[in-house]
């Protein structure tokens, strides 16, 4: 049984048409060859398997061919390999510097590829400058790397350098499929797709994944082979999910995410690749950007499909959601909840195809249509003019009587005449506003005055004014206004003609009670069916100390009763 070669080997390019990807450079040494314009010292940089040692070798082998060779003529003895991260002392590259005086034996010239060059130590670097710049005439150095900014700037200066690109998707599928005929493999395009993917722009990647996968799935190579080998998530994972949101079923869209954590993906590259299915599905909705889509044919199919049935809104307010997740993820203590909380937050976007947390509605619009209930036009309201100034107030001023409580409502009498002031301000209308403004405020802005010639002045006595007080007292207690209560308590009330007359020790209880007063003669006024009734409050500082409020102040007032108590005190060593 023959030995297996690996593809990476057994398809490296044998000439600079085989090289995938890279057309502008292969041509531009091309050209270089032809015409001798060819550079003495060339840096070929750029990502991993693209071709750049590849290149070299067909470099050198073309600079000594002169045509009339045969197909088994070798030039093996005339290229140098040297591998740099291995060889890169001072003494490895004065070894290379004694070999490149000798001429070469067969053909025009030595070549020398050192590969890895930016391995080389600062003296390497060094030693290898004055050479470099000026090499014998039968000498050609091609160096390659992986990371040109390691390496020094003088040697930079000395070579014709070439930056290999990426290899494209679809230039790997299409070599692929290449190899594939040639071994007899049967493979899906969007199975090799997912290869060429996977390789992230590195052909030999590709080819090694290629490898493994025929190795799992025989000739036959399908997607599903292909996804199960590399632990991919497929397509199907994300137009099943996108569905489901767009569905709003949370439950089934957290059972899906549950069902893929157990195949043994990580929530990370589910949500960071749900972002980018999104990210495709926008492309599709504008033929122009159609072309940015990378995948295979019949899944560009799907993802068409698909794209028809989600907003432009949607997707960019998903991929928003997901990004941030995605950013989040690795600093997060409770990953998978990150996870479930987005997919959640995807699902409630859409809501009868409108946003639940519309901006402009409490409740979505979609609830009154669901229970029947039609928008209803409401016509502007006719603003009064001058003219009915006087039945707007008038009205008004019903609307506030009957809204005030019955503990201050006036008694059931002939509504009272509405007359109004010679300083009534005149306007156009009212403000809705002042419809809302407390009642004793807006009865002042409305700016009337009362006719009371027809309320009650019945005539009462100072006992049966004691009380209604009482009542008032007891009244006021039951809701809960004691401090209210324990000032009206004070000083009873003296009657002289219709003013009542109080006395209260300091200015604090007087402003409390004027504070209710409008209760307080409402109450009285209502009970003892007299309108005149007025209240006159006194302050007499002198009655202050007939009452006790703090400790001390007690204790005084015990004092002047029982002069044993200070002994009683004492003789303890009491505090108060």
């Amino acid at each position: 049984m023959e030995p297996f070669v690996v593809s990476a080997r057994k398809y490296r390019p044998q000439s600079f048409k085989d090289v995938v990807g890279q057309n502008a450079i292969t041509n531009t040494l091309l050209n270089a060859i032809e015409n001798n314009h060819l550079a003495q010292a060339l840096l070929f940089t750029g990502p991993r398997g693209v071709g750049k040692t590849s290149c070299a070798r067909i470099l050198a082998k073309m600079i000594n061919s002169d045509g009339t060779e045969t197909g088994e003529e070798d030039y093996a003895f005339n290229i140098f390999e040297l591998d740099a991260a291995s060889n890169n002392s001072v003494d490895d590259i004065r070894s290379l510097t004694d070999q490149v005086r000798i001429p070469p034996q067969v053909g025009k010239y030595k070549v020398y590829i050192i590969d890895e060059v930016h391995m080389l130590s600062q003296a390497a670097f060094n030693a290898f400058l004055k050479t470099l710049e000026e090499p014998p005439k039968h000498c050609i150095f091609i160096l390659a790397t992986t990371e040109k900014h390691k390496i020094i700037p003088t040697i930079l200066s000395r070579c014709q350098i070439f930056d290999f690109k990426r290899i494209t998707v679809k230039d790997a599928k299409n070599y692929l499929k290449y190899i594939a005929k040639e071994q007899g493999i049967n493979a899906d395009d969007d199975a090799l797709h997912i290869i060429a993917q996977k390789a992230d722009g590195a052909m030999r990647d590709a080819l090694s994944i290629f490898d493994r996968v025929v190795s799992f799935s025989g000739k036959e190579l399908t997607r599903q082979a292909v996804t199960e080998n590399l632990n991919v998530l497929d397509y199907e994972t994300y137009f099943t999910s996108t569905d489901l949101i767009l569905e709003n079923k949370i439950p089934d869209l957290l059972l899906q995410f549950n069902e893929t954590l157990s195949k043994g993906f990580d929530g990370h590259h589910y949500v960071a690749g749900l972002a980018s299915h999104f990210r495709d599905l926008l492309v599709c909705q504008n033929p122009v950007t159609i072309e940015l889509l990378e995948v295979g044919d019949q899944t560009k199919t799907k993802y068409l499909e698909q794209s028809k049935k989600v907003s432009q809104a949607f997707l960019l307010k998903g991929i928003e959601l997901a990004n941030e997740t995605d950013l989040k993820y690795k600093s997060s203590k409770n990953q998978r909840l990150l996870v479930e909380l987005c997919l959640m937050q995807l699902a409630s976007i859409t809501f009868d195809g409108e946003k639940k947390n519309s901006s402009r509605f409490i409740i979505p619009p979609s609830y009154f249509k669901r229970v029947g209930i039609r928008p209803v036009t409401i016509s502007k309201p006719l603003e009064p003019t001058t003219t009915n100034t006087k039945q707007v107030i008038e009205n008004k001023l019903e609307t506030v009587v009957a809204s005030i409580p019955k503990t201050v409502t006036t008694p059931e009498i002939t509504k009272p005449k509405i007359v109004l002031n010679s300083k009534t301000k005149r306007t156009s209308g009212l403000s809705l506003s002042s419809i809302r403004a407390k009642k004793e405020h807006e009865i002042k802005q409305m700016d009337v005055v009362v006719d009371e010639e027809d309320l009650p002045k019945e005539a009462f006595d100072q006992e049966e004014l004691t009380e209604v007080w009482n009542t008032f007292v007891l009244q006021i207690e039951s809701e809960g206004k004691m401090n209210l209560a324990s000032i009206l308590s004070i000083d009873k009330p003296k009657l002289q003609g219709t003013t009542i007359h109080l006395t209260f020790p300091n200015a604090t209880n007087k402003v409390e009670v004027e504070r209710q007063s409008f209760d307080l003669l409402q109450f009285l006024r209502k009970s003892l069916k007299n309108y005149d009734i007025s209240l006159n409050i006194d302050v007499n500082e002198e009655m202050q100390k007939k009452f006790a409020y703090t400790p001390d102040e007690k204790y005084e007032k015990l004092k002047e009763k029982n002069p044993n108590i200070e002994l009683l005190r004492k003789t303890f060593d009491l505090d108060l």
